[in-house]
């Protein structure tokens, strides 16, 4: 019904989302672009493996544990997209201080 005017559009960079080449706001976390992408879950918890996606938006509940540029555990709510950004899914229990799969 209305239209957008073309200086109101933000400009915007592409990230990966689990793959998936996704373009968002400048200035958007990386949480944002993760529900941008449509993803079904951004991680899974360490004991059960239900998927979570992010929740709070704002750094308490660590339900948008990423692995951003290869760092896991990442709050991905917390870091605000740059180009070529890659954010994947995080699998289970990760080591706190090496940011490894616990053996």
């Amino acid at each position: 019904m209305y239209a957008t005017r073309p200086e109101a559009r933000p400009a915007t960079v592409e990230v990966s989302v689990d793959g998936v080449a996704v373009m968002v706001p400048v200035g958007a976390s990386a949480a944002a672009a993760v529900l941008l992408a449509g993803a079904a879950a951004i991680r899974e918890t360490a004991v059960s493996g239900a998927p979570r996606l992010p929740y709070c938006m704002m750094g308490v509940c660590f339900d948008c544990l990423a692995e951003v540029d290869g760092a896991p555990n990442v709050q991905a709510c917390m870091v605000t997209v740059a180009a070529g950004m890659r954010i994947a899914r995080q699998a289970g229990a990760r080591d706190a201080l090496l940011g490894e799969a616990p053996r």
